[in-house]
C-alpha cells in the first residue's frame, strides 16, 4: 500500500482514502466533497485527523494513512498503515456497543462514550496495511 500524496481522495470502489504519515510538517485540505458532505483532513508524521461537516470522524496518534474507508449505519471498515503502535479514535453513535476486529483478530466488544468516541490501539509497520472493522452490535 502507499501513502496518499493528494492528502484525500475517493477510491474507484467508493471508499475514502486520506492521510500521509510520511510528512514532516502538518498539511491540511478542506472542503473535499464526498457523498454530499464536506471533509477536512490534517495529517503528518505525528497525527492524522478527519472531519466531516466540521464534526470529528477519525484521529490517529502518530499519523497514519487510511485506505478505502467506508462509513455506514452499522459502523465502518478501513485499512490503516503507519510506522508503530498507534492509537486510533473514531466517532460513532454515543453510548453504543461495537465489535472491533483488527486484521481478523477480535479485540472484543467496546462501548462508545457519551460523545460517541471509541479508541483502540493497533501495531503498524510501514508498507503494510491492517484492516479495521467496527460493527454495531
Amino acid at each position: 500500500m502507499a501513502t496518499i500524496k493528494e492528502l484525500i481522495r475517493t477510491e474507484a470502489a467508493g471508499g475514502l482514502s486520506f492521510g500521509n504519515y510520511e510528512l514532516d510538517t502538518k498539511s491540511k485540505l478542506s472542503d473535499f466533497e464526498y457523498n454530499g458532505d464536506l471533509y477536512k483532513v490534517k495529517t503528518f508524521r505525528e497525527l492524522t485527523r478527519l472531519e466531516r461537516n466540521e464534526m470529528f470522524v477519525y484521529e490517529s496518534v502518530p499519523g497514519t494513512t487510511v485506505l478505502d474507508m467506508k462509513l455506514g449505519g452499522n459502523g465502518m471498515v478501513f485499512f490503516v498503515e503507519g510506522t508503530e503502535n498507534t492509537q486510533v479514535t473514531v466517532e460513532l453513535e454515543p453510548d453504543t456497543e461495537y465489535k472491533v476486529i483488527v486484521d481478523d483478530v477480535n479485540l472484543g466488544n467496546m462501548k462508545t462514550n457519551l460523545g460517541g468516541k471509541l479508541s483502540f490501539s493497533v501495531d503498524l509497520n510501514p508498507g503494510t496495511a491492517v484492516k479495521a472493522e467496527i460493527e454495531k452490535l
